[in-house]
């Protein structure tokens, strides 16, 4: 049996105290309650959790997060494929570029939109020039879903465009001396042999965009509540950290759950390009 290398135990010990024993206590909230100033077990805070409202606000996160992650990927493949047909010098300059508004800090990427799409924005004035009035594009899910896919559009560019580069040139030469023209070549070789870069990216892209508040709190208004939004307002607001702690732990598991049908999908695409 080997022996666990000694440079191992450092991260063992942080893992422990700054992971798994944080996890233990939001699990412990979750399943207990205040009652008359006693804490007593209860599961009280997930039957308060599948209550109607709630579930609204369930089905609003999965749907802008699902939305968003899917057109980040409509736009973000296309992109990184044109990317890594460029010369080396070329496409790391690209790359650099669209990274850089990371650079940025999180929050003023998103005030930026408000800007942007506030009335007297950028976007409403050419829109008021046009002759198109009485639109509002800001605190919309019009405004929520373009703030998401603009701040979590790179994550699902740069797994694709990593993919996309370390594709074996030979395969694809090999397809078109077989005849495949540039379509079949794309359908039958690039793609599938992408797919870890794209399933790599829609874990990365739906993640945060489930549990974004910051986006949803100043695109939206305030009035589009989400999931991310619920938790924060439990813990800063109500101070019933029982209830967000069940929140926390039930958006934790749709995250594990989502993050292993895509590692499903990802190893049966890996096991049909070996056979």
């Amino acid at each position: 049996m080997k022996k666990r290398p000694s440079i191992a135990y450092p991260y063992l010990i942080w893992s422990i105290i700054f992971i798994v024993f944080p996890l233990f206590i939001v699990l412990y909230y979750s399943f207990t309650s205040k009652v008359n100033g006693a804490t007593v077990f209860s599961l009280e805070n997930y039957k308060t959790l599948f209550s109607v409202d709630y579930i609204k606000v369930f089905y609003r996160s999965l749907k802008l997060a699902f939305l968003s992650t899917i057109l980040c990927l409509l736009l973000g493949y296309p992109i990184a494929y044109i990317i890594s047909k460029m010369k080396t010098k070329k496409r790391n300059i690209y790359i650099l570029l669209f990274i850089l508004p990371m650079w940025m800090n999180f929050l003023l990427r998103t005030y930026s939109w408000m800007a942007i799409l506030g009335k007297n924005g950028f976007v409403q004035r050419f829109l008021n020039l046009i002759g198109i009035t009485g639109v509002n594009l800001l605190y919309t899910d019009f405004a929520v879903m373009l703030g998401m896919i603009y701040n979590f559009l790179p994550f699902m560019v740069l797994p694709i465009y990593t993919s996309l580069i370390n594709t074996d040139n030979d395969l694809v030469n090999a397809a078109y001396d077989l005849g495949a023209n540039k379509m079949q070549v794309f359908c039958k070789v690039v793609f599938p042999l992408s797919l870890p870069g794209v399933m790599s990216g829609i874990t990365m892209v739906f993640m945060p965009a489930v549990s974004t508040f910051v986006i949803s709190r100043l695109l939206g208004g305030g009035q589009y509540m989400l999931l991310g939004n619920l938790i924060e307002q439990q813990f800063t607001t109500a101070g019933n950290w029982n209830f967000g702690s069940a929140i926390s732990i039930f958006m934790m598991i749709l995250i594990l759950i989502s993050m292993a049908i895509m590692s499903k999908l990802d190893n049966n695409n890996e096991e049909g390009g070996k056979n």
